[in-house]
């Protein structure tokens, strides 16, 4: 394993900055924060000290600005991870200032949640390409403990499998390898489902699509709860990238809805902004307004009827009846079931045709992981023994999906995922 003690964070500033911070220097590493002026990296410090609830990690962290601390630090660090507004042209300038500073043997890594290796190691030193790799941490790390790692054209390949040992064993990760394709696989396919969502969320409304796509399908949060959380700023840099470099089956999934570019532009953001985004809190009288698309307001009155099917299989997966509440779905009719089963057995389609030798998972096991471990949502291959291989094809097949080949070619009785025990946190009752 590499030794690796010094840690520079390049961008300490943001949420990813600060958290990838707060993980290494609450496991021991010594860590330089480094921002654009001392005070913003600070302000990092400040925020990884509030996301892990403790101040002992100070002690082993230091701030500083690029101007006056980037070279020092980075000559002397065994890992610099970059943490930079997720833009090309950003990165590529402190990449710049890194290769020239940077002793021969230091680590690079990018946290990117998707841009391409190759072209942020191109045209740079030997040695830097040779010592860069992505390690693509989940928000907030210090909680979700998937990671991405994804090679660039000349990472030392022993390298790679060294770090990949130094996240699991020292930083308490689950890993996984991509191959280096836009947004990698786990936003690939995640951001495929809550684009979707914010897609349909025009013509049904924003609480009701939460509702029909809520957590009792497998997922940690509702979808579009999930983008205000994420921020509507860093969902479109991921779809956008996606839309913009790959033409798979399910390209148009990826186009951004004009009504949320129109959002960002008058500065609604998510929960990161006071003017929110799907969803905005008042501070005054505590209540939750929830936006209407086609008006760009918010509004409190967005009742419903609630769905029979999805009331009994919240009932069945609260004394965990998983698979029952899955046969449930397959059964339901009407066009609320229509829209469920079209989005959920779409994100194991999705998912399981990311699975190749010519695509960004090598095997199963790497969206399984990626998904349970990086999103919270139940991997597609769980969902497949929930309902059955023939039952998922017959679905798939109805519903107009690619079959995946790991499910066309399964053997009958055959279980698909390594996962048989303790899927039920992946099912919340609500």
């Amino acid at each position: 394993m590499r030794d690796i003690r010094r840690v520079v964070v390049v961008g300490a500033n943001g949420t990813m900055g600060s958290g990838a911070g707060a993980l290494f220097a609450a496991r021991g590493f010594e860590v330089a924060m480094l921002a654009r002026t001392e005070d913003k990296a600070r302000e990092g410090l400040a925020r990884a000290k509030n996301a892990v609830r403790s101040d002992v990690i100070e002690s082993h962290m230091s701030c500083g600005s690029y101007d006056e601390a980037l070279d020092r630090e980075v000559a002397r660090a065994d890992l610099v991870l970059e943490a930079v507004a997720e833009d090309l042209p950003t990165k590529n300038r402190y990449f710049d200032a890194i290769d020239g500073a940077r002793r021969p043997g230091t680590v690079i890594a990018t946290v990117s949640s998707g841009l391409s290796m190759a072209q942020m190691s191109a045209g740079r030193s030997d040695d830097f390409q040779r010592h860069f790799m992505g390690i693509h941490l989940f928000n907030p790390p210090h909680v979700i403990v998937g990671t991405e790692l994804i090679s660039g054209p000349n990472t030392d390949r022993e390298l790679l499998q060294s770090i990949k040992s130094m996240l699991r064993k020292k930083l308490g990760r689950v890993v996984v390898e991509c191959r280096d394709m836009p947004a990698f696989a786990g936003n690939r396919i995640g951001f495929k489902v809550l684009n979707e969502c914010a897609q349909l969320a025009e013509k049904h409304g924003v609480a009701k699509v939460d509702y029909l796509i809520g957590p009792y399908t497998g997922r940690a949060m509702p979808p579009l709860a999930t983008i205000d959380l994420v921020g509507f700023d860093v969902h479109k840099a991921i779809v956008d990238n996606v839309y913009a470099n790959t033409r798979d089956e399910a390209h148009e999934a990826f186009a951004m809805p004009a009504y949320m570019s129109r959002l960002i532009a008058l500065g609604h953001l998510g929960n990161k902004t006071s003017s929110g985004g799907f969803y905005r809190a008042s501070k005054a009288d505590k209540t939750v307004s929830t936006l209407r698309p086609a008006s760009l307001d918010h509004a409190t009155d967005t009742a419903f009827d609630k769905v029979g099917f999805i009331e009994e299989m919240k009932l069945l997966h609260h004394v965990g009846r998983y698979a029952d509440a899955m046969e449930l779905l397959l059964a339901a009719h009407g066009p609320e079931a229509d829209l469920v089963r079209r989005v959920v057995f779409g994100y194991v389609s999705y998912a399981l045709s990311r699975v190749g030798p010519t695509e960004v998972a090598a095997d199963v096991t790497v969206v399984d992981q990626i998904m349970g471990w990086g999103f919270n949502w139940a991997p597609p291959s769980v969902l497949v023994d929930l309902c059955g291989r023939k039952q998922v094809v017959q679905a798939m097949n109805e519903l107009g999906l690619k079959v995946p080949a790991v499910v066309q070619d399964l053997p009958d009785g055959q279980k698909l995922s390594g996962q048989h025990s303790n899927i039920g946190r992946y099912f919340v009752a609500k």
